[in-house]
């Protein structure tokens, strides 16, 4: 039988090996002066000798770049793959990368309509009632072509190409086929994991080696691959500087903590689902099962734990990002950070901010870890927990206490729970709207200045502090561990003790009585890891 532990001690004690690096990344390839009306009339002016502005005069270049994909196909011997309705393209890649003999090359060319955003001419009619053409953007289903290729470094990718103008593309790769191959090139030994890796002879100097995957590592072999597929400029229009740039799309940033045995993983999401369902907003932290519960699913829906048979999995949604943690094929702990909007976190979309959104993934994994360890194991001495309940005088500007038990000092330390894991902090909007709900008022009972005065005493009390030159604030580590201590004792032992005392007879056997209700008490603070 294994003995429990607590988050802490299965991170500490029971992780053979841990790897961080950057994992699935897929990226927008666009030429920048051609993202609007404006660019695609000089383009068309000033490229192709247009003197009344059309997109049938750029027909025909679009037709040449989709025929040059069929040619593309027969020059390189590989087959020309058109995509059935609803086909996974991954597994098709598959098949082929699995028939693949070279170090390097065209795997094959695939071929699918897609919606995609293009220029569209439209009459207009000036004040005169003579008409007038005018460029718009709008819709279609159009062809795109995907070239999936092998690469000596960067192993399977695919770049996708849109056959119609600004002719935007992606690239999608994997930063951990990247990091295999350059430990098979320094011999150095390790075991693969699926989408990672389980086991290396030198940890750090393969932790050393993930660290290198970086935004020039992209954009060289990008543009290896674009000179050698069809491009849709020809030589002299690129001369003229219509060239393509990389944005990030979406990024993903992964750490893989392997575990000793497929038990100690079980025992972490128990420990973690438990401590969160508790804490956590039940619409943001979800145990899933590849099936999303919204308000119109119809069914009667119950929180489980469950860990034969099953992979659960946790998710922290933060705007269009998400942090994802599982147990993964049974052997690992992994948790990643999807970003999907780099402007969530106010960092530009352009390749080469990638060192400073490595830096933010990593961070909010190692974050969320570190939230799970506190929520479990959250003791604090009584001097911090008479500073939190007591006033405090700080520079001069003095702020009530935070009373234990009081309903609106209990829905603050409560919302700070909620703000923990996201790395730019929280508005005042953000928090408002959860107090309010956390004490049963309407956010119109709330109001800004009530809300203002409350955090001025999370600020003084050392709960959260102001990130500088910005109004956004962020919870300080001992915040948080103060926050979840008191929220977690007041929700686990005083309000089922309480339940436990009115329930006890105040006549006969009152001794007796009060001998259960002690045990109770002492098996309850057991349960919940507090020490009587």
């Amino acid at each position: 039988m294994m003995v429990r532990q607590s988050v802490a001690e299965i991170l500490e004690k029971h992780v053979t090996f841990a790897l961080e690096w950057v994992d699935r990344m897929y990226l927008n390839a666009y030429v920048p002066s051609v993202q609007d009306g404006g660019g695609f009339v000089w383009f068309l002016k000033t490229q192709l000798g247009c003197r009344v502005p059309s997109t049938a005069m750029i027909a025909p270049q679009s037709r040449a770049f989709a025929e040059a994909f069929e040619r593309f196909a027969r020059e390189q011997g590989v087959d020309l793959v058109t995509f059935a309705k609803g086909a996974r393209k991954d597994d098709v890649a598959q098949r082929y990368l699995a028939a693949f003999t070279k170090a390097e090359g065209v795997l094959f060319v695939g071929k699918a309509q897609e919606k995609a955003s293009v220029f569209r001419t439209e009459k207009r009619r000036d004040a005169e009632g003579k008409k007038y053409p005018w460029i718009v953007r709008s819709t279609a289903m159009v062809n795109h072509y995907y070239v999936y290729i092998l690469d000596r470094d960067l192993g399977p990718l695919f770049l996708k190409f849109c056959t119609y103008f600004p002719y935007p593309a992606k690239l999608c790769l994997n930063g951990h086929e990247w990091l295999k191959r350059q430990l098979a090139r320094q011999h150095l030994r390790f075991e693969p994991l699926d989408n990672g890796l389980r086991s290396a002879a030198s940890p750090a100097r393969v932790q050393a080696i993930a660290d290198q995957f970086d935004a020039a590592t992209i954009e060289t072999a990008f543009r290896k691959w674009l000179a050698r597929v069809p491009h849709p400029f020809t030589p002299a229009q690129r001369a003229a500087g219509y060239r393509y740039q990389l944005s990030i799309l979406q990024a993903e940033f992964a750490l893989t903590q392997v575990l000793d045995r497929p038990a100690t993983g079980r025992a972490f999401f128990e420990e973690v689902i438990r401590e969160n369902l508790d804490v956590g907003r039940p619409d943001q932290v979800q145990l899933i099962f590849d099936r999303r519960v919204i308000r119109s699913t119809p069914g009667r829906f119950r929180t489980r734990v469950l860990t034969e048979g099953v992979t659960p999995s946790l998710h922290v949604d933060y705007k269009t990002s998400r942090i994802k943690q599982y147990h993964k094929e049974g052997q690992a702990l992994r948790t990643e950070t999807t970003v999907n909007n780099t402007y969530d976190f106010q960092i530009g979309r352009s390749l080469s901010n990638l060192a400073a959104l490595r830096e933010l993934g990593f961070a909010a994994n190692r974050r969320l870890l570190r939230v799970q360890s506190l929520s479990h194991d959250c003791l604090i001495g009584d001097d911090r927990f008479q500073a939190v309940i007591g006033p405090a005088v700080v520079d001069g500007q003095r702020a009530a206490g935070l009373r234990f038990g009081d309903r609106r000092a209990l829905a603050l330390l409560h919302a700070l729970c909620l703000f923990a894991s996201p790395p730019s902090g929280f508005r005042q909007r953000d928090i408002r709207r959860h107090v309010a709900a956390l004490q049963g008022r309407a956010i119109a009972d709330y109001g800004p200045g009530a809300l203002s005065y409350d955090l001025r005493r999370l600020r003084v009390h050392g709960l959260i502090e102001r990130i500088p030159k910005t109004h956004r604030y962020r919870v300080t580590a001992a915040g948080l561990r103060s926050a979840l201590f008191c929220v977690r004792l007041y929700a686990r032992v005083f309000r089922p003790a309480w339940a436990l005392d009115a329930a006890a007879p105040t006549t006969r056997g009152v001794a007796t009585a009060y001998e259960r209700l002690d045990h109770a008490l002492d098996l309850l603070l057991k349960e919940v890891k507090v020490a009587a």
